[in-house]
């Protein structure tokens, strides 16, 4: 599928879409509860999708009633033999640890570029849990038999704190008590914070937070109680980044629904766009902005990392050098995101160099409409797309369809802000 994007001069006011890893988290929780749960403002994501049919796959009832409500119930506790994840990096990594509390054998299996993501966790920390566990190498598929025994542990939290995420929710449905993960090296805290934030809406047991060092579930740590059968998905921070740099770029637009209390790291969006002196008023009916003279600027995106890409727009139009940290967290993404971004934006005129663990984007006073790829990586559209805006030239976004994983609405709302966004025949709606 191919988007055309046209210079656009941008007006108006947009809802940001459901957060993914809200939805994701709380699909889980809610499976995890046994009670009859109620998700309003659900996500329709590809993401959401497979989180979705992983737990129906486990058993759940899943229902979806008019577009702004998922009802999650116990079904019949029947499990499928193979459980497929899609493309989806947090269903693997989250839902491995409850699958493996299950007695029978599973095969869980991916798609596209999920099948060449490490698993190697999954082989050195499950069979410490009592899981049997056959991998292809340390890559899909996975088989798994359980049931997964909690114990004192210690994991490695430098390449995604997704993992973690999995475990301690398996550990809470476990009922386990005076046991602790400790972890080295955690990256994304936030993450967990938005974990732990769920696990205990849901009534889940909540170990005790060490620093980010250790997680003790000990015998004072109590199911919380459920706060509410009904669960709000907030707006997404990932994807309202996008809107506000686009914003930033090529406003004014008022992007609505975006919480400023939310755990979700991606909200330090806003401190880099007040860094690179962007016009942005935050109003009780949503955040408003509108383009100005940027600067460049220094960002630590470690545990961010999903912020590169619409960074890298913001910073193509930022004067002078900018500097982002964390360019370690970029690999093993749907593409090797600092390398993707480099050579897609340097079709576009701006220049970026990779230095260690720094990513350094010259501001360019000429961004070049082109044709650019997505490598088919959904951020890796959003950024060209939101970069495209104030180009000179159309800019033609190959495989644009990406998008599909965490924001399917995207270019419709980048036309219900008077972006104009040639999309194929068919109007682009799922």
């Amino acid at each position: 599928m191919k988007v055309t994007i046209h210079p656009s001069k941008l007006k108006g006011v947009v809802q940001a879409p459901a957060s993914k890893s809200s939805m994701q988290r709380a699909l889980a929780a809610a499976f995890l509860t046994k009670e009859t749960c109620s998700l309003f403002n659900p996500g329709h994501s590809d993401d959401d999708i497979v989180a979705m049919g992983i737990i129906r796959a486990l058993g759940a009832k899943v229902e979806m009633r008019d577009n702004n409500q998922v009802i999650v119930e116990r079904g019949n506790d029947e499990k499928k033999d193979e459980i497929n994840c899609g493309e989806s990096g947090l269903s693997i990594r989250m839902f491995v640890p409850i699958i493996a509390l299950n007695k029978k054998s599973i095969i869980v299996n991916g798609e596209g570029s999920l099948l060449s993501r490490p698993m190697d966790f999954f082989d050195e920390v499950l069979p410490q849990l009592g899981v049997r566990i056959k991998s292809d190498n340390g890559k899909l598929p996975l088989v798994i038999q359980g049931p997964l025994q909690p114990k004192n542990i210690e994991i490695d939290g430098s390449l995604s704190s997704q993992f973690l995420t999995g475990l301690l929710m398996a550990y809470a449905a476990a009922n386990t008590r005076n046991i602790s993960i400790k972890v080295k090296n955690l990256k994304s805290k936030p993450y967990i914070d938005l974990t732990l934030d769920v696990m205990k809406q849901f009534g889940l047991k909540v170990p005790e937070n060490k620093n980010y060092e250790e997680f003790c579930f000990d015998d004072s740590t109590h199911n919380s109680q459920l706060t509410t059968h009904n669960y709000f998905v907030e707006g997404d921070w990932s994807g309202g980044a996008f809107l506000l740099v686009a914003g930033a770029i090529a406003g004014p637009v008022t992007i609505r629904g975006l919480d400023l209390s939310s755990v979700q790291a991606d909200k330090a969006i806003v401190d880099a766009l007040m860094s690179a002196n962007a016009a942005i008023a935050i109003e009780a009916k949503g955040i408003k902005i509108r383009p100005a003279e940027m600067n460049a600027f220094d960002f630590d995106a470690t545990d961010c990392p999903d912020l590169f890409p619409p960074l890298v727009a913001l910073a193509a139009y930022c004067k002078g050098e900018t500097t982002i940290k964390g360019v370690s967290r970029l690999t093993h993404k749907e593409s090797n995101r600092a390398l993707t971004l480099q050579e897609e934006f340097a079709k576009m005129g701006v220049h970026i160099h990779l230095r260690d663990d720094w990513m350094i984007i010259q501001g360019s006073e000429r961004v070049k409409g082109a044709k650019v790829h997505s490598r088919h990586d959904h951020r890796i559209a959003m950024a060209c797309a939101v970069a495209a805006l104030k180009a000179e030239g159309d800019t033609i976004i190959e495989e644009a369809g990406a998008v599909k994983k965490s924001y399917p609405d995207f270019y419709n709302d980048l036309k219900s802000l008077n972006a104009s966004v040639s999309l194929p025949y068919q109007q682009f709606n799922l």
